[in-house]
């Protein structure tokens, strides 16, 4: 396989040494660049257009948010892997409807790092477990509201681009999330494994997603967030 062209952006030296070192431990991982703040950054991933960018958030002069913003515009092919302290609710949801694909505690191993990155590769979304609950709770608290405003069943031409999950999809989209297996859910909702298995299918449909995590994501990007 070619190898994964990665850009690193990390104003902390010691954290960048590390992950420079963890990095090269895969020989299917080049680094084609780093960076210490956001502008050269930026700069550097307009000029190399890698297959990933590894950003802190909190960086001098451009935060990694305003980063995955702006690169995203102009190469939306460049999928973000956000590893950073940051696990603040606002910082989660922001991150990732800015564009992120995938988001790390810097307490993440070493293993599960290079895991992650061929993961987000892929195409796949990765959510460290201890801010995932963001997500659900937005998704599930937006589509509160535009279950209740559109209680008349009447959806404009807006809406009409967006999915709606049922009352029982969010159930186990909730399950999901929260680390629980197919036949977990199935015992705890009292229904057949197969039914689970009919309505996890049916949620990944509904949001485009590719696997379960995608579809907590995706729910929060495709318009649920103000």
């Amino acid at each position: 396989m070619d190898k994964i062209r990665v850009v690193l952006i990390e104003d902390h030296e010691l954290s960048l040494i590390g992950i420079r070192t963890i990095l090269k431990r895969d020989d299917n991982i080049l680094i084609v660049g780093e960076a210490t703040n956001g502008t050269d950054g930026l700069h550097l991933l307009n000029k190399l257009q890698p297959d990933i960018a590894i950003i802190d958030i909190g960086l001098p002069d451009k935060d990694g948010i305003q980063i995955t913003q702006e690169i995203k515009q102009s190469h939306p092919e460049i999928k973000v892997i956000i590893l950073t302290l940051r696990d603040s609710k606002e910082t989660v949801l922001t991150a990732f409807a800015a564009g992120v694909n995938s988001y790390c505690m810097k307490d993440i191993g070493f293993e599960k790092l290079i895991e992650v990155i061929h993961l987000t590769y892929c195409g796949h979304t990765w959510i460290d477990p201890a801010i995932a609950h963001f997500l659900l709770e937005q998704v599930k608290k937006n589509f509160d509201r535009y279950n209740s405003h559109y209680s008349d069943n009447y959806l404009d031409e807006e809406m009409e681009d967006l999915y709606t999950l049922t009352e029982r999809e969010l159930e186990i989209l909730q399950l999901i999330v929260d680390g629980n297996r197919n036949a977990s859910i199935a015992t705890k909702l009292y229904i057949t494994l197969g039914t689970v298995k009919a309505h996890v299918r049916n949620i990944l449909i509904k949001v485009g997603a590719e696997d379960r995590t995608q579809a907590a994501v995706h729910a929060l990007r495709y318009g649920l967030l103000n």
